[in-house]
């Protein structure tokens, strides 16, 4: 590719991934620009101190911040760390779960759940007698929320549809998923207990 030609084929690469996530199947014009020009994409990250990860089997790609190395000082941050609440982390856990469990029936490589499945995952960890009406729409902005964090994504002309978007397998991996795993089981058990859910 000449020099000219890369530039401009360089640029709405790197606009994609400053905004967020790059999917295949969403942008395959930059997708195959960003594969045919990962070097000089790793290399104008890297001077925001962001890496590049690619993940060609699953179709996505995204920039992160890059830890620092041994005896350097950490860099300012350009992307931000997210505190998430407890019914989006448990969602999200949730979610990751099913999408293990689907990946593992070696099936359609998508998961796509509707609003109601995604409220029923929840409500088995909900103490009994919390208010149903309430709890739904709790559950309904932890949904938008992951929406927005690009998570999950709604069915065009299906907005109780819901597409699991592959990416989460990136960002709650297997440890994640097993340290969670853990801290809701001492949950159920504390609400077997009786006692009412504390914080």
């Amino acid at each position: 590719m000449e020099p000219a030609t890369e530039r401009h084929a360089l640029s709405p690469v790197l606009v994609a991934l400053f905004k967020g996530v790059l999917y295949q199947d969403q942008n395959p014009e930059i997708w195959h620009g960003l594969l045919q020009l990962q070097s000089r994409v790793r290399d104008h990250a890297s001077v925001f101190g962001l890496e590049l990860i690619v993940d060609e089997s699953e179709g996505y790609a995204y920039l992160r911040q890059r830890p620092p190395g041994e005896g350097e000082q950490e860099p300012p941050r350009l992307v931000h760390r997210r505190q998430l609440g407890y019914g989006v982390s448990l969602l999200l856990a949730l979610v990751r779960k099913k999408l293990a469990e689907h990946d593992a029936t070696g099936g359609d490589t998508r998961l796509i759940l509707s609003r109601d499945q995604l409220v029923d995952l929840v409500q088995l960890f909900m103490p009994s007698g919390t208010n149903e009406a309430k709890l739904v729409d709790r559950i309904d902005v932890d949904i938008n929320k992951i929406v927005e964090l690009g998570f999950l994504r709604r069915l065009r002309s299906q907005d109780d549809q819901f597409e699991v978007r592959r990416i989460l397998k990136a960002f709650v991996d297997a440890q994640w998923l097993s340290d969670f795993e853990r801290r809701l089981d001492e949950y159920r058990a504390h609400l077997a207990g009786g006692g009412p859910e504390q914080g």
